[in-house]
């Protein structure tokens, strides 16, 4: 499947096979078209929630925003797992602000990022009907205020999440194949 309108590619180096984030703000899907992206490629996926410690879970759970402070060695974990998955891995991450993911590609600098974007009106839709997480609907807005798109110096690729799982994963792997030199 082509990219459609309202994707955006970066235009990052070309790279090889390497570790990807899934990113966007809470209720985007991180964790479901990671988990079944990582299954399409057969390779190792973690669900970067599972990596928080229990002070920050406790945090946002009482609807406070983690700061900083607070996610910093958090995105040290996850930059390790990535790096352990050098030869393919897949993460869900939400990865909002460029510093975030330049903490993450300081542990491992060939990871790219598919960046699930949806309006907030979409995602808080779909953020106010599950049930069972510890992320708080109020929270929502704080991470749209702190999301900071892909760079175009970025590897990796922006897609509407207005479409079915299997067609987000088309999407991306076509986009992310077209930059490299050998198509592949």
């Amino acid at each position: 499947m082509e990219p459609q309108p309202g994707d955006r590619v970066s235009e990052g180096r070309a790279r090889a096979p390497s570790p990807i984030v899934v990113m966007g703000v809470s209720g985007s899907g991180k964790s479901t078209v990671g988990s079944a992206l990582a299954q399409r490629l057969r390779v190792p996926f973690v669900d970067a929630d599972t990596l928080h410690p229990p002070a920050s879970i406790a945090k946002m759970a009482a609807g406070e925003p983690l700061d900083d402070d607070d996610r910093r060695p958090w995105l040290d974990v996850v930059g390790e797992w990535l790096a352990g998955h050098r030869a393919g891995g897949v993460a869900s991450c939400s990865a909002l602000k460029r510093t975030y993911r330049d903490r993450l590609r300081a542990h491992c600098p060939r990871v790219e990022f598919l960046h699930l974007s949806g309006s907030p009106e979409l995602i808080g839709g779909r953020v106010a009907a599950r049930t069972g997480h510890f992320m708080p609907a109020a929270l929502l807005r704080s991470q749209f205020e702190a999301l900071e798109p892909l760079g175009a110096d970025e590897s990796g690729v922006t897609v509407d999440v207005g479409r079915d799982v299997e067609a987000i994963i088309d999407a991306f792997l076509s986009a992310s194949a077209a930059r490299r030199p050998d198509g592949n």
